[in-house]
Parts: structure tokens; C-alpha cells; sequence
């Protein structure tokens, strides 16, 4: 994380025209932490699931998680040292000595090491409550499912009111709280957790997009557009690629020079940027003499505010879109050819009406003339199928010819020869003499066939 913040502060200093050195380390700091909200769109979901590694995608997490709370020292060493010696440390006495007094014991001791204490004793308290709550049957499960999230924000409260580093807290809380890996297998059924981060996340998006100083982007006195985008494109390539492929041997997640291309390049800029942009501006404008901000703090403060959200569209637009574009490129090609492999399949052509001479129904039976769609398919020379046992108007039993017939107990292809009696019974014409007779019975005359 030192790495990309002295990356990003030279190649600011070098590109903004007239800035110090101290005054980019501040912008610099702001854009150092990886963004955890951007990085979800390479580390979940299918396409993740499928083309980057578990190890990387849990390193890149666990990076953007850490990086959003331990961005307070870098940007504290800076804004401390431009309090008390910038412009001669004009308005305040001390000098380096007291900044760095000040950056050492209210920035590292206050802000981040309580702020890991505190997370440390919220995340296991949590954890043991909820386990014996659970254990007995005192929680239901729509208050289990939301815990996290009261958690979240009950940290979020607590360390607002102590005034220390919200963000560290929730990630060393919600590290420890899952340490056992009990409420992820709890929940990973469930829906919620994941439909209320994507809500979060939309909401937040689109307040970026309403409070973005867009017109700043063109009209400052800071940076010309033009440089403002090289700026960015710089930004993106050399923030974080140069330490990533000196230092990839050394991390052993990263197996193949390809991997550490691509952990390399996603770095996202986002929330914890706009985040410390606000607490830079807030601690700018309290840098004051005669009741009015200092030039140094009010030159930085707009420098702030133009570049930083300049970097932060920027990477959302590139980092936000990679995804998609590298899935639709993948499977552009398949789809083009699979549409010109169709394309070129010769369909035989239709016959007219008009050129069939001799037409019948299909459903009566005869012999008619050859198909002409079937000589163009070249079966001219296939016997035709056989005659349809259903016709209309005669009986559904087939006829058969004369030298078909088979008397009846004749030897057969399937069956044997048997004997058959055949009784017949001679009817002589009525009378009135064997009207009287009625009731005795017929004689019958047996016959062997």
C-alpha cells in the first residue's frame, strides 16, 4: 500500500502543473485504498466463479477490505506536515516535530489501533451472543438473517461517537465474527444479505453520480482537461502494476505472470476514495488564519476534490466494465461464427405449384408418378414408400390379392401347420312342419380340414 501511494503521489506531482510534492501526497493517500464495493464485480458472480482463482479472488478481498481503513495514516502524514510546515507553517507552531507527534499518537494509536481493538471485542462478543442465542431458541430467524447488518451499523455508530476509524473497525468486527465460518454456512441459502448489498451498493452509485462535480472536471484552475485525462490513464496503468509484478514471486496466491497482470490492473477506485476526500476537505478548511482558509490548504482542498473524483468515474467506467466486455469478447466470436456457419447452408429450393403435373391426396392409396422434389433431392431412383392402410370411403383392412391369400391352417413364414374342424351347420328352408319342430336341434356335420 506504500508502493501505490508513492506511485500515485509522483505521477500526480509530475502531471499537475505547479504542485508540490506535499500537497500530492494528500491527493495521493485519498486513492490509494483498493475499493471493496467495484471489486465484487471481479470476485462474485459466474464469470468469477469460472475464470479467476478462489486464492486470487480472496486476496483481492481481503486487500480492498484492509486498504479502505488503513488509508488514515498515509493521508494524516500528509495533512499534518502541510498544517504546521506548509507556507512556513504559517498560523500554527511546532513544526515537523509536532505533525509528526500528532500523526504518530492520534493517527496510528487513536484511530487505527483502537480502532482494531474495538473490532476485535465487538466481532467475538457478537459472535458468542448469537451462538448462545441461538442455542436457545431466543432469536428468530429474520432477526439471525440481519445481524450482520445491525452490526454493521451499530459499529459504524460507536465509533462515530468515539471518534475513531469506522471502516477498520467493520472489517477487523466482521473478520472475527466469521472466524468459524458458522454464519456464512448458515446463510448461504439466503437471499437477503446479498439483495440488500446490491440495493446499498446502487444507492451509492447513484449518489456519486448526483454529487460529482462534473463541470469542475473543464473549468479549474488545478489541471487542463487534457491533462486530467492522461492523468487518469497513468493512474490506472502505474497505481498499482509496478509493485504487483516486482513483488508476485513473494506472494504465493499469485502463481503465473498472467495472474498478476490481472491483479495488478484491478485496483477499483471508488468508495473509500470519496470517503477521504471528505475527511481531507473537512480537515483543510479547519486550517485557517485570520478567519479565513490558509492558500496552501485552499489550493489542495480544490485539487482534492477535481482529481480524486476525476480518478474515481474513471475507474468505475474502466473497472466497472471490463467484466462484461471480456465476457461478451469471449463469446462474440462463437456467436458469429455459429451465425455465418447457418448462414451458408444451402436450402434446397421450393417447387412450384404450377410445374407438379400429377397431384393426389396423401391420404387415398396408388401409385402415381415420381415426386419431381424428390428427383431434385436426387431419391429418383428409391422405391416409393409403401400405400396407406387408411383410405377414405373403403374398409380400413387392407386387401389382399389371390396368391397372398393363406388357407386357413396352412404352414406360415411365423407358425407351423396345424389341423383345424371347421363346424358347419346346414339350414334347411322353413316349413310348417318343422315350425312344429322347432325345438328340436340341428343337425351338424363335422368337417376336416
Amino acid at each position: 500500500m506504500a508502493a501505490m501511494w508513492m506511485c500515485s503521489s509522483l505521477v500526480i506531482w509530475a502531471m499537475v502543473p505547479n504542485f508540490p510534492f506535499l500537497h500530492a501526497l494528500v491527493v495521493g493517500a485519498c486513492i490509494t485504498p483498493t475499493d471493496p464495493v467495484l471489486s465484487n464485480s471481479i470476485v462474485k458472480g459466474k464469470f468469477a466463479d469460472k475464470n479467476v482463482p478462489r486464492p486470487l479472488q480472496r486476496i483481492i478481498v481481503a486487500e480492498s477490505g484492509a486498504n479502505d481503513g488503513l488509508g488514515y495514516p498515509f493521508l494524516y502524514f500528509g495533512l499534518y506536515l502541510l498544517k504546521y510546515i506548509g507556507m512556513g507553517g504559517e498560523g500554527y507552531s511546532g513544526g515537523a516535530g509536532k505533525a509528526i507527534g500528532l500523526w504518530f499518537y492520534e493517527t496510528w494509536v487513536y484511530t487505527v489501533i483502537l480502532s482494531v481493538v474495538y473490532g476485535i471485542v465487538v466481532g467475538w462478543l457478537s459472535r458468542k451472543l448469537l451462538h448462545w442465542a441461538e442455542e436457545k431458541h431466543y432469536v428468530d430467524r429474520e432477526s439471525f438473517l440481519v445481524f450482520a447488518i445491525a452490526l454493521s451499523l451499530f459499529i459504524i455508530g460507536t465509533c462515530g461517537l468515539i471518534g475513531t476509524d469506522d471502516l477498520l473497525a467493520c472489517f477487523v468486527a466482521g473478520n472475527v465474527f466469521t472466524q468459524d465460518d458458522w454464519f456464512r454456512l448458515e446463510t448461504m441459502d439466503d437471499s437477503l444479505q446479498p439483495t440488500i448489498d446490491m440495493l446499498l451498493n446502487l444507492a451509492v452509485f447513484m449518489w456519486f453520480g448526483a454529487v460529482c462535480p462534473w463541470s469542475s472536471f473543464l473549468n479549474n484552475s488545478v489541471i487542463p482537461i487534457y491533462r486530467l485525462i492522461f492523468l487518469g490513464i497513468l493512474i490506472l496503468l502505474v497505481r498499482r502494476m509496478p509493485i504487483i509484478f516486482a513483488m508476485h514471486k513473494l506472494i504465493h496466491q499469485i502463481e503465473h505472470f498472467y495472474q498478476a497482470a490481472f491483479v495488478g490492473f484491478f485496483g477499483p477506485i471508488g468508495v473509500g476514495a470519496v470517503f477521504y476526500l471528505s475527511v481531507s476537505r473537512e480537515f483543510l478548511n479547519q486550517i485557517t488564519v485570520d478567519g479565513q482558509v490558509r492558500e496552501d490548504a485552499a489550493k489542495v482542498s480544490e485539487a482534492v476534490n477535481v482529481v480524486v473524483w476525476f480518478l474515481v468515474i474513471c475507474s468505475i467506467i474502466v473497472h466497472g466494465l471490463c467484466i462484461p466486455l471480456a465476457k461478451a469478447g469471449y463469446h462474440l466470436p462463437r456467436t458469429i461464427s455459429q451465425a455465418l456457419s447457418t448462414s451458408i447452408i444451402a436450402e434446397p429450393d421450393p417447387v412450384p405449384i404450377a410445374n407438379v403435373q400429377h397431384t393426389h391426396s396423401t391420404a387415398t392409396r396408388g401409385v402415381g408418378p415420381t415426386n419431381n422434389r424428390n428427383r431434385k433431392r436426387g431419391q429418383a431412383g428409391r422405391e416409393p414408400p409403401d400405400p396407406a392402410v387408411f383410405q377414405i370411403g373403403r374398409s380400413v383392412i387392407r386387401t389382399t390379392s389371390s396368391q397372398e391369400q393363406v388357407q386357413v391352417g396352412a404352414a406360415t413364414a411365423d407358425e407351423p401347420a396345424r389341423p383345424v374342424n371347421l363346424i358347419v351347420r346346414e339350414n334347411e328352408q322353413d316349413s310348417p312342419q318343422e315350425s312344429s319342430n322347432s325345438n328340436s336341434p340341428t343337425p351338424a356335420v363335422e368337417q376336416h380340414v
